[in-house]
């Protein structure tokens, strides 16, 4: 079986990464008469990179998505997409160059795998519309379910047909909007090799997931939106902003005085024991703590188990800054 990261290289012709940002985005606002879906969001992905959009229900991800695909207008502020400024005449222009997979896969599911690829490739008006939707079910390992009705397909396959359809176009942007919801971890496995290969041809992924590990394993960078914009950066760089830096020591027995151990030490902010038993030490570097630590804890007889930085997680970054339920209270 070809893997989709060996068939995403055949699907795209070389074009590596371009200078100028393939998404811009300027103090963009949308409202719906007195509800505010999104207000003054300005952020810039690079062509290549794999951008996560992050955020509870009601936040305005989906809006978002909605207005950069041209599919509503903004209210205030201005965008680019590809290179093309967006403005409702250059609609046309701007849908010819990207591709949205949403959540629900809209499939005609009477109409067999091949023959929905078929119909969207004619709605594209797409040459080579028999070599394009071959590519594109290599792409996603379905080229043996091509003459299935889609009807008859569980719904991870579904979105295999989806994920095909969306990149059928060759897109320079692809936004995918939960695209492994509903998948196995093989199928979902086999989507994230998709999406690290396209973003490796210099195609933009706008990922939006509420799975918190799979942004952190696959997006470049993030941005975490309730309404407005509460953070952007790589993961490493939010959790250094918003937390401090941990050792974890773990110990055979607890030490019977760690207030001597670890006071004085240098680089050890202050220390903490877990309710596991282990102990957490806030440091300036842990890289230039861990050295001291030990032999003050080798010096106190203690039999130590490990010392490690402790990490916090995309999802606790995420926990963080959001705290409410903004889709309830619109209500």
């Amino acid at each position: 079986m070809t893997s989709a990261n060996e068939a995403a290289t055949d699907l795209l012709a070389p074009g590596g990464k371009r200078e100028a940002p393939a998404l811009v985005v300027d103090h963009l606002t949308k409202r719906f008469g007195p509800r505010v879906a999104f207000s003054d969001v300005s952020f810039d992905v690079a062509y290549g990179e794999v951008f996560g959009f992050l955020g509870p229900n009601g936040a305005g991800k989906t809006t978002t998505v909605r207005t950069l695909g041209t599919l509503i207008a903004p209210t205030s502020g201005r965008a680019s997409v590809a290179g093309i400024p967006l403005t409702p005449r250059n609609g046309q222009q701007i849908r010819a160059r990207i591709s949205i997979m949403p959540e629900s896969p809209g499939l005609y599911l009477r109409l067999t795998v091949a023959e929905n690829l078929r119909c969207f490739a004619g709605l594209y008006e797409l040459a080579d519309a028999g070599g394009r939707i071959e590519r594109a079910l290599k792409a996603v390992n379905l080229t043996e379910r091509a003459n299935d009705p889609c009807g008859s397909l569980s719904k991870g396959l579904r979105q295999r047909v989806a994920l095909a359809r969306a990149i059928l176009n060759e897109p320079a942007v692809l936004f995918l909007d939960e695209p492994t919801s509903g998948l196995d971890p093989v199928a979902a496995r086999e989507v994230h090799e998709l999406i690290t290969s396209l973003r490796a041809r210099g195609v933009t992924i706008f990922l939006t997931t509420h799975r918190l590990e799979e942004a952190e394993r696959l997006c470049d960078r993030v941005a975490i939106l309730n309404t407005t914009l509460r953070l952007i950066g790589r993961p490493d760089e939010l959790r250094e902003q918003l937390f401090t830096r941990n050792l974890e020591v773990r110990t055979h027995a607890p030490l019977p005085d760690p207030g001597r151990v670890f006071a004085g030490l240098k680089d050890v902010e202050s220390w903490q024991q877990t309710p596991s038993g282990s102990y957490l030490l806030a440091v300036t570097d842990p890289d230039a703590a861990a050295p001291g630590v030990a032999r003050a804890l080798v010096g106190s007889d203690a039999d130590v188990l490990s010392i490690a930085e402790s990490r916090h997680s995309l999802e606790d970054v995420y926990l963080e800054l959001i705290d409410e339920d903004v889709e309830a209270k619109r209500r």
